[in-house]
């Protein structure tokens, strides 16, 4: 199919042409664009319906009020107006025909007549083709469906245009190779090479979103080799490029860089229930702290003492500048600084005390914990490999085991503030704290004590403390 040919192949959602045929009835066209026909020519689940138009906005909103449940106007500055049609959204943006200020990224926001105006704008070719509503008359004038035939991501005007338009677009090329596993075209690369930098004018919240959506690709790898290699890592997240520099100390990988990589890939293999996003940050990122924290010891041998501490305390600075939640950088800090902590679990043993701690510790995150510790062992020695599965094995059924006896996910002292107040006659203050914090890890070393124990050893800890325990206490 080339431009302007029968688009009959391509199948589109019925409701698609049911809002064509509200747009022709109005005397207006109608076109799906974008993603939906991409993944249509590609035999892929179709959503997120995204249409242009030649009406402009006033009169696509007072349209679709006419034939929606609800509508929304939220991007009405851009053009865009959305709704529920026949209990499906949508988006109806009017044709384009933008410029932009290259300072900001900031669109000059101009409406077109002409549908080949709006399709020239918009990122890559293969998302730069149009199917018309209800009739289905196919637009590709930029090469959409030959580039999906070689599976090569370009864009539709040139390059340096685009990227300066809005330099975000350099991390939609990285994230479509990783989505679609794509090549890109070899001259968009170049230009993705030497306008990395352009990447500044862009706030932190928007390359964010669009590093997630590359992490939760089928293959993130692939789309994290290509912001390596361009330079765009270094942008946002030069801790990543930097590990190309170390030595893995088990001479497993060529680099720890590669170890990452394949440490990323392990965890995704390990996915149950869908891409994790915090799961696949915490793999990727884990080892960040080695360059900070190499040392060359006698012999030519190399060390990365507390990089799991230096790597966390990294990993917490960077996704706070990225401007990510704070549950999820607290999640993601958390995994990184207990992911060697299970290490010497079969050699040395551990203490009932010691798993409570480590249960306690991962909190929450205990489930990821376990999925990254696996993720880690990237030996290419399989009786080393086959060990550490083992041990970890055992240590989970360990762990399973402790549960059963008592909740470890809620390990809480034996007495409870109101009764450490009463036994000690105590007011509320930092001195209630300090006596539920001992009794606290008296509860990890020992486990369950019984009430009387417990009081008894409080008692103990108050006369050391220089508190004098109630006499009528008991």
């Amino acid at each position: 199919m080339s431009d302007n040919s029968s688009g009959k192949e391509i199948t589109v959602p019925p409701i698609a042409d049911e809002l064509g045929r509200v747009f022709a009835g109005e005397g207006f066209e109608l076109h799906l664009v974008g993603g939906p026909v991409r993944d249509a020519v590609l035999r892929r689940n179709v959503s997120d319906l995204d249409f242009t138009t030649d009406a402009r906005p006033e009169t696509t909103e007072a349209i679709l009020r006419s034939h929606c449940s609800t509508v929304w106007t939220t991007g009405a500055d851009f053009g865009t107006i959305g709704g529920m049609f026949r209990g499906e959204q949508v988006e109806v943006t009017t044709f384009r025909a933008d410029a932009y200020d290259r300072v900001s990224r900031n669109p000059i926001v101009r409406y077109g007549d002409s549908l080949v105006d709006d399709l020239e704008r918009r990122d890559f070719t293969v998302n730069a083709m149009a199917v018309s509503l209800p009739g289905h008359e196919f637009a590709d004038p930029f090469g959409g469906l030959a580039d999906i035939a070689r599976r090569t991501i370009r864009t539709p005007a040139s390059p340096e245009s685009s990227f300066a338009d809005d330099p975000l677009r350099m991390l939609r090329a990285a994230r479509f190779a990783a989505q679609l596993g794509f090549d890109i075209d070899p001259e968009t690369l170049d230009a993705m090479r030497r306008m990395a930098p352009e990447l500044a004018r862009i706030t932190a919240e928007r390359i964010r979103d669009e590093f997630n959506k590359l992490m939760l690709a089928p293959d993130p790898v692939v789309g994290l080799r290509i912001l390596i290699d361009t330079g765009l890592a270094e942008q946002f997240l030069p801790e990543l490029p930097a590990l190309r520099m170390e030595i893995d100390e088990h001479a497993q990988h060529k680099d720890v860089y590669e170890h990452s990589l394949q440490v990323l890939r392990n965890a995704i293999a390990l996915e149950q229930a869908g891409p994790d996003l915090l799961l696949r940050l915490a793999a990727l990122l884990h080892d960040i702290g080695k360059p900070e924290t190499k040392d060359i010891v006698a012999g030519g041998g190399v060390t990365f003492h507390h990089h799991d501490v230096a790597g966390a305390r990294l990993a917490r600075r960077r996704m706070r500048e990225l401007k990510y939640p704070k549950a999820e950088v607290q999640a993601v800090s958390l995994l990184i600084s207990l992911h060697l902590r299970f290490y010497g679990y079969g050699e040395a043993g551990w203490t009932d005390s010691a798993v409570r701690r480590y249960v306690t510790d991962a909190g929450a995150q205990l489930d990821r914990l376990h999925l990254l510790v696996r993720s880690d062992c990237t030996t290419r020695n399989r009786r080393k490999a086959e060990r550490l599965r083992r041990d970890y094995d055992a240590f989970e059924d360990r762990i399973s085991r402790i549960r059963a006896e008592e909740d470890l996910r809620a390990v809480r002292p034996d007495l409870d503030g109101n009764a450490i107040m009463e036994l000690l006659g105590l007011e509320p203050g930092p001195a209630v704290g300090r006596a539920w914090a001992y009794l606290k890890e008296l509860r990890l070393e020992r486990g369950p004590m019984p009430r009387e124990e417990a009081e008894s050893e409080l008692r103990a800890w108050a006369a050391r403390e220089g508190f004098a325990p109630r006499q009528d206490a008991g």
